[in-house]
């Protein structure tokens, strides 16, 4: 019998992160300034951390990890496990074999602490004295409010007003990491009192959250924005999880067939497929490799591949991505980390040379929602709603297996827990 939980060893923690830039099969679209105003790539100079912009534009396949930023990886709790879903296999009478890699397990409850505690380590290395971010579902948010209290830095967050509304308790939790909280949009900066001017119902997106928080860095002396998706510095860092599920698969002596993750801006997508997706491209693998998202924003499966910016005001360079615009509305949802409007330029021009695929779900999230009741009651841990996007893609998949008797391989990455988003659940499935 197969093993049911697969645990990397601490010795094996993957030592460098992997950078798909020079593997791409053409070159990634550089980001543009606009045709007016002031510079863009000067202005992130000014307020992206050095090293990370370094990183951005890396042309090395490996890229070390600090020592010490190993130190906090595997306090953090990694290597983190990769399951086998054998009680859900068993559920669904499916012959595909289903696993599950394990980013819910970190402090915060998602994968995003592989890329906060990065991005604050070189931090600390630059003499920065404060950071500040927007977050979505909040756990971005969350994310860089812990690491900065290792790093005993004030962290600023500015978050999606209708989100910071209903997760109480998770706003709680970075209030207890230190983080300084404020819905978004704000009246804290010029981008939040125009936009509550003509309407001061907003609901809030991630893009205005975004250029809420450049804002406040260009404007507070010392203080460095960070950023918890969509750049290929983050994706790059988030690279450990996929590196971590290369070496756990080989323990078993099986190979995926199918890789599945939620799709927001890539992080957690980018993070565990990357690694899968240059071996692919390098003739070392066969794999395939599945984005699921929401109608609300199905920026990589239905967006236009074009030069947009990154946030509502216009504040960032332009970048070559699926996008649905960046000053685009979108129906609020539960799993809001998929709520924004362009795609990594990374995974996007991956998807334009046909390399990912894509699925939507609709905006209701009943039938998502649903998996996640499934997941639940066979494998007895709760996904994050982002999550279950990609648990959902999975069974669906796994039921297709049943119907043509495909003894697939599949894997999801769960990229967080669901335990501070039961409200949306109780909503959504009528508890």
């Amino acid at each position: 019998m197969k093993e049911v939980k697969i645990q990397l060893p601490v010795k094996d923690l993957p030592k460098s992160w992997y950078n798909i830039i020079p593997d791409l099969p053409q070159p990634l679209p550089p980001p543009k300034e606009p045709e007016t105003g002031p510079s863009r790539l000067e202005f992130l100079s000014k307020v992206i951390v050095k090293e990370c912009l370094k990183q951005e534009f890396s042309d090395q396949s490996w890229v070390p990890i600090p020592e010490e930023l190993r130190e906090l990886y595997i306090q953090a709790g990694r290597p983190r496990p990769l399951r086998r879903a054998k009680r859900l296999e068993k559920l669904l009478k499916t012959p595909a074999h289903l696993y599950w890699k394990r980013e819910d397990l970190s402090p915060t409850g998602s994968h995003k602490v592989n890329t906060a505690l990065a991005q604050l380590y070189y931090a600390v290395q630059e003499g920065v004295e404060g950071v500040v971010t927007e977050t979505g579902a909040g756990q971005w948010g969350t994310a860089l409010s812990y690491g900065a209290s290792l790093m005993e830095l004030p962290c600023v967050v500015f978050w999606v007003r209708n989100v910071h509304d209903w997760k109480v308790d998770r706003r709680t939790l970075m209030k207890m990491y230190g983080g300084e909280v404020h819905p978004s949009p704000n009246q804290l900066t010029e981008v939040g009192r125009t936009i509550l001017k003509e309407n001061p119902d907003h609901p809030g997106s991630l893009g205005i959250a975004i250029s809420e928080g450049l804002e406040y860095a260009e404007k507070h002396d010392g203080y460095a924005y960070s950023l918890g998706s969509v750049l290929n510095h983050v994706l790059m860092h988030q690279t450990i999880i996929g590196l971590e599920t290369i070496e756990q698969f080989n323990i078993v002596d099986e190979q995926p067939d199918l890789l599945i993750g939620c799709f927001g801006g890539g992080s957690n997508f980018g993070g565990f497929t990357l690694p899968f997706i240059g071996e692919v491209l390098n003739g070392k693998r066969e794999c395939e490799f599945l984005a699921s998202q929401s109608l609300a924003a199905p920026n990589i499966s239905q967006g236009e591949y074009r030069y947009d910016f990154a946030d509502h005001a216009g504040k960032t360079p332009l970048l070559k991505m699926y996008t649905l615009g960046h000053d685009s509305n979108m129906p609020p949802i539960f799993g809001d980390g998929l709520r924004y409007s362009g795609a990594s330029p990374i995974l996007s021009l991956l998807r334009n040379l046909g390399h990912i695929k894509t699925r939507t779900y609709p905006v209701d999230e009943k039938d998502v929602f649903e998996a996640t009741r499934t997941f639940l009651q066979t494998e007895g841990f709760l996904p994050a709603p982002e999550s279950s996007y990609a648990i959902r893609a999975m069974i669906d998949e796994a039921i297709e297996c049943k119907k043509t008797g495909e003894e697939k391989t599949i894997a999801c990455n769960v990229s967080g827990h669901g335990f501070l988003d039961i409200f949306g659940y109780k909503s959504v499935l009528n508890l």
